[in-house]
């Protein structure tokens, strides 16, 4: 089973790709905003002790229930975002990390979009 510390890097590196992320706490856990205002991932590790190594990550709409629909093991509704599509994907058996990496670009790109651009 992976490590929090190993995973927390890996989704670290593929978060940290995308332009204009930042990370920091938030409610705990690592968090990574886009343009410092909104989230698009977080780690939940044992989040209110689910026993789950994830993260939860935002989605396009009709995302979360296509992934949940394709492999109900690995993604999941998760508490508190999964009501507005964000989906939970889980880290602590073996992640097809292309997979998450493609769920994380997405989601970045679903949140970026919201956002307007940075003036220059």
């Amino acid at each position: 089973m992976p490590t929090t510390v190993d995973v927390l890097k890996r989704i670290r590196a593929l978060c940290l790709a995308q332009a204009e992320v930042s990370e920091r706490l938030s409610h705990g856990a690592p968090t990574f905003f886009v343009r410092e205002k909104k989230t698009f991932v977080s780690l939940a590790d044992n989040h209110h002790g689910d026993g789950r190594l994830a993260i939860w990550c935002a989605a396009p709409p009709g995302a979360q229930e296509a992934l949940i629909a394709s492999d109900p093991e690995t993604f999941f509704r998760p508490a508190y975002v999964g009501h507005r599509g964000w989906v939970g994907v889980r880290l602590d058996r073996k992640p097809d990390w292309k997979l998450v990496a493609a769920v994380i670009a997405d989601g970045y790109a679903f949140v970026a979009a919201s956002l307007p651009r940075a003036r220059a």
